[in-house]
């Protein structure tokens, strides 16, 4: 959504950093929580400060004795046969693999999550897990045991930021974002067995022992395309679960992961072949 159509829409006036606080604590967010966080920045309207209040603003309100996690995903750090959107010539695979930097924890940018998730992820106190393609970035008082041993195989499984925010009952919050954001939803998929579920080899640049290398690795064919028919169902059943609220001029939820992720797992076992 372009700048003037933001501006347009937002016929309150500016979003406010007080006024994001406010409707934070009217969907329930709370201090002392454990959140992952998913933005549609230009669904909330035209936010002054943008990226920096909005972020501001969750700080105030969960404390730095809660935590707060948002992906930090570097997708393009994947071997290039597998890339379709778009694809590059076959001819330039080997350079990319020999060339392509290692994923570095403060350098490596994220790709395709938006403005909140790749400013938050540079900011002080903030950690990032170790994975070059899936990792995630926290801060608060368990940043730490929340971001790492997170492994190479299965990077959205059991070794994931994802299944620690599992393990401490956190909660998701889709700001202005839908359920195709929903990463949670992957440790489901982790989870569920259903007939269809795909392995693959993926490949990387890492340090080794101080040296780069490409590190290949195993993982699941993850998928995303009925993640927004799941969220409808997994809202509907559990409508008195489910916190629901405009935030800005966004509308915004605020649920249990755990609760989402158990429904997810028999969801898929019973929708997926």
């Amino acid at each position: 959504m372009r700048e003037k159509e933001i501006i347009g829409r937002s016929n309150r006036g500016p979003v406010t950093l007080e006024w994001l606080k406010r409707d934070l604590v009217a969907v329930g967010l709370e201090p002392g929580m454990t959140v992952i966080v998913h933005t549609s920045l230009s669904s909330l309207g035209w936010v002054c400060g943008g990226a920096q209040t909005l972020i501001t603003a969750l700080m105030e309100m969960v404390r730095p004795y809660g935590n707060i996690v948002m992906p930090a995903h570097s997708g393009d750090l994947s071997d290039p046969s597998g890339w379709v959107n778009p694809p590059v010539p076959e001819s330039w695979w080997d350079a990319i693999r020999e060339t392509m930097p290692a994923f570095d924890f403060a350098l490596t940018p994220t790709r395709g999550i938006g403005r909140v998730a790749e400013l938050f992820r540079t900011l002080p106190h903030v950690v990032r897990s170790k994975h070059p393609q899936v990792s995630f970035a926290a801060w608060g008082e368990k940043c730490i045991e929340i971001t790492r041993d997170h492994e190479l195989d299965c990077g959205l499984g059991e070794t994931s930021p994802l299944a620690r925010i599992y393990d401490m009952d956190g909660r998701v919050l889709l700001l202005g974002a839908g359920h195709d954001s929903n990463t949670s939803l992957h440790l489901a998929e982790v989870r569920a067995q259903y007939a269809g579920k795909k392995q693959i080899r993926c490949g990387s640049p890492v340090i080794v022992d101080g040296h780069r290398r490409w590190k290949q690795y195993d993982d699941i064919d993850y998928d995303s395309d009925d993640f927004e028919a799941l969220g409808r169902d997994f809202v509907r059943d559990n409508k008195d679960s489910v916190k629901t609220g405009d935030v800005g001029y966004g509308r915004c939820q605020l649920f249990s992961q755990r609760l989402c992720v158990d429904y997810a797992v028999k969801w898929f076992e019973k929708k997926r072949k």
